[in-house]
């Protein structure tokens, strides 16, 4: 099957592991990845802020850069594919119905990575091996807005060797939010403490997300705290194994 991937700026700019991971899970998977250079950020970042109008510009150019081939979406971050989703309802709200229609073609196509390879790709068991307990957080992107809650636990549940164990409140935000770890730095800094609190009460040995800001967030309060936690993308777990 023919893919696009969408990078995401995160992903460019800090964690270019996750990418290259992702596209080697895609093509071991038997995708053939095709990656338009033309591709910018989703302008989460401005929309989050506010700044949705200053963004079309950018949007526009992520829809004209992926009309090119009618080929499925695939992003490493829900929060970025959650964005793209509501392009078309963006452009509405500004009277650029032709834009939004547009949109709508190119969010159709846009999957997150679990969700593709448990819905689309019809996997479950990619054949990786990593030994020992984690964690799974579920970013508020992929768990609340996007709906997906099953699919990367599935992916998890058949790693061979790997214990993926509960915590108290798993499902609350890390405090991460874009913007809102800014703007309420303090409230946001509470509420990563709490998790890494909870977290820490299981002693895992790995802290397992599909949503990079979430992870940065996360571990970065794990690192202050000196917790010997290893932090890892769900597509880096799901390589795991591999020679």
């Amino acid at each position: 099957m023919n893919v696009n991937l969408y990078v995401t700026c995160i992903a460019d700019v800090v964690k270019a592991g996750v990418a290259k991971h992702t596209v080697l899970l895609l093509e071991k998977l038997g995708c053939q990845i095709t990656f338009l250079e033309k591709q910018g950020c989703c302008g989460q970042p401005a929309i989050n802020s506010g700044y949705t109008k200053q963004a079309l510009s950018g949007m526009k150019n992520l829809v004209e850069t992926f009309e090119v081939n009618d080929y499925p979406i695939v992003a490493p971050a829900g929060s970025c594919v959650y964005a793209i989703k509501n392009y078309p309802e963006y452009f509405e709200r500004f009277g650029e119905s032709q834009w939004a229609a547009r949109a709508k073609k190119i969010a159709d196509r846009f999957y997150d990575l679990t969700d593709f390879i448990v819905n689309v790709l019809g996997v479950t068991n990619v054949g990786a091996t990593l030994t020992g307990k984690a964690v799974y957080h579920p970013s508020c992107s992929l768990f609340r807005k996007l709906g997906i809650v099953d699919e990367p636990l599935k992916l998890l549940q058949n790693v061979k060797g790997l214990e993926v164990m509960p915590i108290h409140n798993q499902q609350t935000c890390c405090g991460f939010g874009g913007t809102f770890s800014v703007k309420m730095a303090e409230i946001s800094g509470e509420m990563v403490t709490e998790k890494v609190k909870n977290i820490s009460e299981v002693e895992p040995e790995y802290l397992i997300g599909a949503d990079v800001s979430c992870l940065l967030n996360i571990g970065g309060r794990l690192s202050r705290e000196g917790k010997k936690v290893k932090v890892m993308h769900i597509a880096e777990v799901l390589m795991q194994g591999e020679k």
